[in-house]
């Protein structure tokens, strides 16, 4: 079965000031979702959901996905406030999203094979792509629960321009994920990383750690756990206006709970090869780089590391031609 492409379009980013879901940084206004979409078409991926609002709906399709209806299978789910099991209704004062595990279940009358989600606002790199088509390729029981995330290192993910969060991860001695423990406002301290723990103390990173950035591998059982834990989030958060039902959480508790088993798919641990050059080295790392769109001045960064990427050959100057 080849594997669908989830995309979680629906969020604004307060942070950026804008729909950097649809920014153009390609030099022909690609996209970030451009090169995600590409990327996914060449590992294996015949389908991809975008999750998106409806006040975005025609922006959106006219800068996105016109661009390659033709060469993949392109639905969409819409994520609304009233989108909730019978017998629960958002609080009239809330407008924030529920969050990004809803974002996932309103896929799910579109979803039949195993699936990837992924963030809108996020580069992953080829690599990503590679390891979690791979994986999902393999899957022949949609009900199995055997899942997958495409780990990355940290100090590779942070920002220079602000603090960002991230999601460690703790792994067995077989790669198969712990737990995730999510972690606010890091910031670089040279080759590693700093923060404030909740008691107000100083802790430092390595930059070694492996982290989540939201890249998952599903089958479609997830959905079954998803409606269960979010009627359980609803009866104790649902009158919080800033509660959000979040992925990582979801996936964490069914680990806890021994629902699931997640397998962490390290980006640098793939072997590179026989590189017969320098250039051809760096194109290969290149492909494994994580970078994304949390504060605005990390948009010309992002600019130069795409033209970096097609100067090594890894995508064409023009993805849909």
């Amino acid at each position: 079965m080849n594997p669908t492409l989830v995309v979680l379009a629906a969020g604004i980013g307060s942070r950026y000031k804008g729909l950097k879901q649809i920014d153009p940084l390609g030099p022909c206004g690609e996209t970030i979702i451009d090169y995600s979409v590409f990327d996914a078409v060449r590992s294996g991926f015949n389908k991809t959901v975008f999750v998106i609002r409806r006040d975005i709906e025609e922006s959106f399709k006219e800068a996105i996905s016109k661009k390659f209806e033709n060469r993949v299978q392109v639905e969409y789910a819409y994520q609304e406030l009233d989108m909730l099991p019978k017998g629960y209704q958002a609080s009239p004062g809330r407008s924030k999203p529920w969050g990004t595990a809803h974002a996932v279940l309103v896929t799910e009358d579109l979803i039949s094979t195993p699936f990837a989600v992924i963030n809108a606002d996020d580069f992953y790199g080829l690599k990503g792509f590679q390891l979690l088509g791979e994986y999902l390729e393999a899957v022949q029981d949609n009900a199995s629960t055997d899942y997958a995330m495409v780990g990355y290192v940290l100090r590779n993910t942070l920002s220079e321009f602000g603090t960002v969060s991230r999601g460690v991860c703790q792994c067995d001695h077989q790669g198969f994920m712990q737990g995730i423990t999510e972690i606010i406002s890091i910031e670089k301290d040279g080759h590693g990383a700093r923060y404030v723990d909740p008691e107000g103390k100083k802790r430092l990173l390595s930059g070694d750690e492996v982290v989540s950035m939201n890249m998952w591998g599903f089958t479609p059982s997830l959905f079954g756990h998803l409606r269960g834990q979010f009627s359980r989030f609803l009866e104790e958060w649902g009158g919080n206006e800033k509660a959000e039902f979040l992925l990582p959480d979801t996936v964490h508790a069914l680990v806890k709970e021994g629902q699931a088993r997640v397998k962490v798919l390290h980006t640098q641990k793939r072997p590179l090869g026989a590189a017969s050059g320098e250039s051809e080295t760096e194109a290969l790392e290149a492909q494994k780089q994580w970078f994304g769109l949390t504060h605005q001045k990390d948009r010309s960064a992002a600019v130069k590391k795409i033209q970096a990427l097609i100067r090594l050959g890894v995508y064409p100057e023009k993805l849909w031609s």
